[in-house]
This record gives structure tokens, C-alpha cells and sequence, in this order.
């Protein structure tokens, strides 16, 4: 007997990580250098951090992201690699596509679940763009999508929020 999934469309459903493979990120001594950036922007778990829209930007949002999920939240390396990979992706598509002079970052920890916005003042969409084996760029949704168990876009009256969840274990 099949059971069908009647009355769910367009409800969001979770996915299985897996069939993407993401380029190892390791933190070699970029300890010191997280919790200096920390320091100096904020915690993006207490307010929203706002970052100038400069590809520099990109290596602070990674190293607020391993400082909040390696040390303050205690999860996973793996949780941690995948984290940074995808802020990554979110903070280099405000930089390169929105034209903004800033950009806020924020994460937000749930029981089940991690969070990480980017919010930007476009209202232009991200596309998930079809992604082939020889593509040099173009894959950051593509990753967002296959490492992020959801993911989506809010529109704000100015701009939007770009976010990834995470499913973790609460220890």
C-alpha cells in the first residue's frame, strides 16, 4: 500500500546532507585570530554583527562562525566545516551581487538546530543555478543547498535575509 504525501506540498521538507563534497576547511591557529574578530565585531549570537561588503569580509564571517559553534556552542568539527563553508558562500554572494556598503550576519542556536543569516539591503533573490563538473564559480547555492538540511530567503521592507539551518545534536 503506497501512502502518499497529499496535502504537503509546498511544505518544507528536510534533507539528507550528502552528494556534495565541500573543500576542507581547517582552522590551523586561526583560534586566536576567531576570538580577536570576535572581539572586534561582536557575537553574532547576542545582536547582529555588520560587516563592511568587501571580500575580506568573507574570512571574518568564517572566523566568527568557528569561534560560535567550536567554542561557545561545543558542537562537531564537521558541524563547524560545514558552517563556515556555507557563511562563506552567504556573505559572498551579498558582497559580489547586492552592491551593499554593509551586511549583518547573525546565528541563532535552537534546540535540534543551528541558524546563520546574512541580511543584506537587496531585494534582488539568490538563484540555485544548475551546476556542472567544470564550473569555476557559481556553486555557492548549489552547496548552501546540499550541506544545509533547509535553507531559504526572507524579504525585509529594505532588503532580505539569506539563511541556512543545520540540524545538531544537543548533548
Amino acid at each position: 500500500m503506497m501512502v502518499g504525501m497529499a496535502g504537503l506540498e509546498g511544505a518544507e521538507q528536510p534533507r539528507q546532507r550528502g552528494g556534495a563534497t565541500a573543500a576542507r576547511w581547517v582552522p590551523a591557529a586561526d583560534d586566536e585570530q576567531a576570538l580577536k574578530a570576535l572581539e572586534l565585531f561582536g557575537n553574532p549570537t547576542e545582536s547582529e554583527v555588520r560587516l563592511p561588503s568587501l571580500p575580506e569580509s568573507a574570512a571574518t564571517a568564517r572566523r566568527l562562525t568557528q569561534c560560535v559553534v567550536l567554542r561557545q556552542w561545543a558542537l562537531t568539527p564537521q558541524i563547524a566545516e560545514h558552517a563556515i563553508l556555507l557563511v562563506s558562500e552567504l556573505v559572498g554572494n551579498a558582497v559580489r551581487h547586492t552592491g551593499a556598503r554593509v551586511f549583518g550576519l547573525r546565528m541563532v542556536r535552537r534546540r535540534g538546530w543551528i541558524r546563520v543569516e546574512v541580511r543584506d539591503p537587496s531585494r534582488g533573490l539568490p538563484c540555485l543555478m544548475p551546476v556542472h563538473e567544470l564550473d569555476t564559480s557559481g556553486r555557492g547555492l548549489f552547496l548552501v543547498d546540499k550541506l544545509s538540511d533547509r535553507w531559504g530567503v526572507d524579504l525585509l521592507p529594505r532588503g532580505k535575509t539569506t539563511w541556512f539551518e543545520m540540524r545538531v545534536s544537543d548533548r
